[in-house]
């Protein structure tokens, strides 16, 4: 099994899509990226401690590849938005791929210069691609939260503008 580490705003946002396909062993929702130890969602959501809301994603490349990984994580988010992902603003929901070996970095770099000569976005691809950082998970209420807080999920993603955006994009 393998690891892959995206930012795409809302880690409650970037798990569904990835869940319940084949070779995915499993995603932890968490933090990656920053500059203190242990950090908790309170610090986080602050801006200052340089960390991303990321998933990381375990995952049979035999099964489910890598580069296929990579192109469903670019069709959850806007490539282009510098502050953030949508409703969600500042620096802990700017967008990232976190590579864990070269491989990973090789194809990352590929793909996103692929989005950027796809002409599909009229202004600049801006998502950070850096080697895997120390991932902490975040707090038990945060993992499965699209399933533990259906409701509120489904209210709060309806209305970040995600969803259309997809549509509109993708």
């Amino acid at each position: 099994m393998e690891k892959a580490t995206f930012a795409g705003g809302c880690f409650w946002c970037m798990v569904s899509p990835f869940e319940e396909l084949p070779g995915i062993g499993g995603i932890v929702s968490g933090y990656a990226g920053g500059h203190i130890e242990n950090p908790t969602y309170e610090q986080v959501k602050t801006g200052t401690t340089g960390h991303f809301e990321v998933v990381e994603i375990t995952f049979d490349s035999k099964i489910f590849p890598y580069e296929r990984l990579l192109e469903l994580f670019w069709q959850q988010i806007d490539p282009t938005d510098p502050d953030g992902q949508f409703h969600d603003r500042g620096p802990q929901y700017r967008t990232a791929i976190f590579y864990h070996n070269d491989k990973q970095k090789v194809l990352a770099e590929e793909s996103r210069q692929a989005m950027a000569d796809s002409g599909k976005f009229k202004k600049p691809i801006v998502t950070i691609i850096e080697p895997a950082a120390t991932f902490y998970p975040a707090e038990d209420y945060h993992q499965d939260y699209h399933k533990k807080n259906k409701q509120h999920y489904k209210e709060d993603r309806e209305k970040s503008g995600r969803d259309e955006f997809i549509k509109e994009n993708w």
